[in-house]
């Protein structure tokens, strides 16, 4: 984002002050050509001091492009990314525990890695099913995508895991991708393909790329939403009785009613960008990722910031510490904290 170019005296946008020089050339060359000496030197020192202020506005600063990201006073961040570790392969499904630690997936090396709220980072699991997203149920447990064997887990903090998941009427499920669950425990997932060099298969076991509920133990699993492209990103607002889904494959967000029997209502499109992965915060603002790093959306789907993240590519979110105020994100094969004004909710 540009800085505006002011005029330090008058407040004048630059293109005011371009007609302005063009105005005291025009008055210059036309009392040379009538003799007005007097008014020639005046517009002669007209000009010399607008030239002098443009440039001075130039010296500091006014009148070039930021270097760093313009805050608005509307967004959310209260700094700039920083590294809290690197050297992974690829980060993904960041979700928080309830005392502010974040759990976080380096898939293509198998495990899940934990960083602790004073910065310390540890393998909390490996082998861990090539584990993906993942989501703390209100119970405590632990759920993740593990798409190893293309299944849903359900993990103590032993790292002890049963099955929850593997297959839709009989045939096995895509590969889950990511998850949240509802303060009822209903459990809601993302099913798209992706193929992985770990499997035998080349084809896509099920018929289409949808979203799905079950009840917590993992019975009654239903398709709610098979009108997709390329379902990914999915996170909820129990309070509100909202679902978002990002549909990456045909780079929209949408946003559902959560209906008393858990079924989606009301579908409409929140905004027209996909997500690999998402949050949302205590005032409803949605955080969506990409190349650019973070997006922020306000709960009406307006654009108020973009979080610069120094990788090609930015995975996943939660909001993590002990006051829930830290943004934890998961790029190509890093990890950084961005501190931000508002805390989150769930476990994401």
């Amino acid at each position: 984002m540009r800085s505006g170019f002011r005029d330090l005296f008058r407040g004048r946008p630059r293109s005011e002050r371009n007609l302005q020089v063009e105005e005291i050339m025009m008055r210059t060359n036309s009392d040379r050509v009538t003799g007005n000496r007097a008014n020639s030197r005046r517009a002669v020192l007209s000009l010399a001091s607008l030239i002098a202020l443009h440039w001075f506005s130039l010296a500091s600063g006014q009148e070039t492009e930021s270097k760093t990201p313009a805050k608005n006073p509307t967004g959310v961040s209260l700094g700039e990314a920083k590294l809290a570790g690197d050297g992974f392969k690829f980060t993904e499904g960041p979700t928080v525990d309830p005392e502010g630690n974040v759990y976080f997936t380096d898939q293509p090396n198998d495990r899940i890695v934990l960083w602790t709220v004073d910065g310390k980072l540890s393998d909390f699991l490996k082998p861990a099913g090539r584990s993906n997203g993942m989501y703390f149920a209100p119970d405590g447990k632990l759920l993740a995508c593990a798409d190893e064997a293309n299944e849903l887990w359900e993990l103590d903090l032993s790292g002890k895991h049963g099955v929850l998941l593997k297959e839709f009427e009989g045939t096995k499920l895509n590969g889950p991708n990511d998850v949240w669950v509802d303060q009822g425990g209903t459990i809601y997932f993302t099913d798209p393909y992706y193929q992985r060099p770990w499997w035998d298969h080349k084809k896509q076991p099920q018929r289409k790329q949808s979203v799905y509920k079950s009840d917590r133990n993992g019975s009654n699993l239903v398709c709610v939403d098979d009108a997709l492209v390329q379902p990914n990103g999915i996170i909820g607002d129990s309070a509100r009785r909202l679902l978002y889904v990002a549909d990456i494959g045909d780079r929209k967000t949408y946003r559902y009613k959560i209906g008393r029997d858990g079924e989606l209502l009301d579908r409409q499109v929140f905004c027209r960008q996909g997500s690999d992965g998402m949050t949302i915060d205590s005032e409803g603002n949605l955080y969506l990722t990409g190349s650019a790093g973070v997006y922020v959306y306000n709960a009406e789907g307006e654009l108020i910031e973009t979080i610069a993240i120094p990788k090609p590519w930015t995975a996943n979110v939660c909001l993590g510490g002990k006051d829930r105020k830290t943004l934890f994100v998961t790029a190509s094969d890093s990890v950084y904290t961005v501190p931000v004004r508002f805390a989150g909710i769930g476990s994401k």
